[in-house]
């Protein structure tokens, strides 16, 4: 999966990389021939200033390399990188032609009659109708009155580039302790990682943070098999589960955590930040520990070798009340959009990307290895020189010694089927070389803070926190004016069809009424100067799915929204 800016200018030649994102798997071929057909054909209802930024990036950035029969892509642009570098090989059961000394997959367009008329330039309906497809917003009801929630509501939306997307979201309030939890989980290589990590994170920081009562009537209600007490409320759900069949492995494995914190004999629980910090590094536990014992069924062993095996970057925020915890593995971001009291905006930010660029995470991989590894543990901007961010889920092959690897996939996967991708880096010495450990940072909310942006790297790559926080505060201005405007006017369907045809003759999109949507919208569609050019964005949402990838990253983004009145309630003792 290539993460990193999706630049105007340049891309990166994928070879063999498919419908996950992974090595192997059948669905992303390209080269720069096949690309130069694919975009040609794809681009002709386009400007022909679209056509040929895309064509003209293609081509000049473009390497393709082969060794053996294993082909790999070399990125031109440290903008513009694959979150795993080295590619397996292409499957030789699919249709291919040689052409220049290694092997293309064979093009296939779509065919119309002469009747059809094939239009790939989107409307500005379409375009909306794209880019609000992954919509999802909630307003938070007080389950108490006298104790109003510092949370007034959320809204989240989410673009795919990978078919299918990695990127999964979550929202949950704990039912037997107080708290709101939201997260952000970027997969690479599959979706299946951050899938589980998505479904399963939340209930291992809810359990953490139970006092040891209500963690006797779990385990007393497991013992005598009477229901068990709900642990989470979902708001928004990771999606459709794929571990329907293997609940109860998991189920098991979250009963010995609660276990083991019931022989701790804490009568509160976990503080929140150790709640956080120990939940990532459990469940990361689990997911290396469920595919090396031996398990009966199959489907279990290979959904457990999937996950094991991809991986998935997760930021995920806890609030209660004036509360609030950001906890981060990887390359995702939370920000705080701040508005003083002189009415100035700024941007707070919660997390820090682990990754190269990132002097004190370089620091850190540097004392946890010896000092003859110095100059091969980070290279080229990657860890070993194939994955980008230094903290993540899964991953095993960065965490497992060469022989435990081995043992495991020797037990008669198909490898090949479930597209678990296999490489030992060079310089591979003294694993964990990985480790799903979050950076956890506290911030008490105060009547100044307006609202949490928290996204995959998808959005970060093209705008920073300062456009971010400048979007969504535009965002909130036009709904504050539009509420304005419908208050002052009379009611008058006729003069509000005829703004409405007029908005629409002038190509204006109508006003997005989510957040997340506009940054999105911005994210794909700006250009080098903050712009937002109407045939870029449409460029960007007709490339189909086998190029999209190779400009954009799965964008996933969830905006919440602070009440002030009742954080100030709390300062005030209210």
């Amino acid at each position: 999966m290539y993460k990193g800016k999706s630049d105007r200018s340049s891309f990166i030649a994928i070879t063999s990389l498919g419908p996950g994102g992974w090595p192997g798997s059948p669905g992303l071929k390209i080269s720069f021939f096949l690309l130069k057909e694919h975009i040609c054909w794809y681009s002709f209802r386009m400007s022909s200033t679209v056509s040929y930024w895309i064509l003209n990036s293609t081509r000049n950035s473009i390497a393709t390399l082969q060794g053996g029969r294993r082909l790999y892509s070399r990125y031109v642009s440290n903008r513009n990188k694959l979150k795993w570098r080295l590619f397996s090989r292409v499957p030789p059961t699919l249709n291919s032609s040689p052409c220049g000394g290694f092997t293309l997959i064979k093009a296939y367009r779509h065919t119309s009659t002469e009747e059809d008329d094939f239009h790939l330039q989107l409307s500005p309906e379409q375009i909306n109708e794209v880019l609000r497809a992954g919509e999802s917003a909630h307003k938070i009801l007080d389950l108490e009155s006298r104790v109003p929630n510092s949370v007034l509501r959320f809204e989240s939306n989410q673009l795919a580039a990978n078919s299918p997307v990695e990127d999964r979201r979550g929202v949950a309030s704990c039912l037997q302790t107080n708290g709101l939890m939201f997260g952000i989980f970027d997969g690479h290589g599959g979706h299946a990682c951050a899938q589980a990590v998505s479904e399963r994170l939340f209930y291992y920081v809810a359990v953490s943070l139970m006092s040891h009562q209500t963690l006797e009537h779990m385990e007393g209600a497991m013992e005598t098999m009477k229901p068990l007490l709900p642990i989470l409320h979902w708001l928004k759900h990771p999606g459709d589960s794929i571990y329907k069949d293997v609940t109860s492995v998991h189920l098991d494995h979250l009963r010995v955590y609660w276990q083991e914190l019931l022989d701790l004999h804490m009568e509160m629980g976990l503080s929140i930040e150790e709640a956080l910090m120990y939940s990532f590094q459990r469940l990361d536990s689990d997911i290396s520990l469920e595919i090396q014992a031996p398990l009966e069924d199959e489907v279990t062993r290979n959904l457990s070798l999937q996950v094991a095996f991809s991986g998935a970057t997760a930021c995920m925020a806890h609030v209660d009340g004036i509360h609030l915890h950001v906890a981060n593995a990887g390359d995702c971001r939370a920000i705080l959009g701040v508005q003083e009291d002189n009415g100035m905006w700024s941007c707070l930010p919660l997390t820090r990307d682990h990754n190269a660029w990132n002097q004190a995470e370089l620091s850190r991989l540097k004392r946890e290895h010896p000092e003859s590894e110095d100059r091969t543990i980070i290279m080229e901007d990657r860890l070993l020189g194939v994955l980008i961010p230094c903290r993540a889920f899964g991953d095993v092959q960065l965490k497992w010694s060469k022989e435990l690897q081995r043992s495991v996939l020797e037990r008669g996967f198909n490898t090949e089927a479930l597209n678990i991708y296999q490489f030992t880096p060079p310089h591979y010495y003294t694993p964990p070389y990985l480790t799903a450990e979050p950076e956890v940072t506290y911030h008490r909310l105060r009547p100044q803070d307006k609202f949490l942006v928290l996204a995959s790297d998808g959005l970060w790559d093209m705008l920073s926190n300062e456009d971010v926080v400048r979007l969504v505060v535009g965002h909130l201005t036009e709904a504050d004016q539009h509420k304005t405007d419908l208050a002052q006017r009379p009611a008058n369907l006729g003069l509000m069809q005829s703004l409405l045809l007029q908005r629409k003759a002038s190509g204006l999109h109508e006003a997005d009424q989510n957040a997340a949507t506009r940054l999105i919208r911005h994210a794909i569609g700006n250009n080098e100067y903050g712009e937002m050019e109407a045939e870029r964005l449409a460029a960007m949402l007709t490339l189909p799915e086998d190029l999209a990838r190779m400009y954009r990253d799965d964008i996933t983004v969830t905006v919440v929204y602070f009440n002030s009145e009742s954080i100030g309630a709390y300062y005030k003792g209210g």
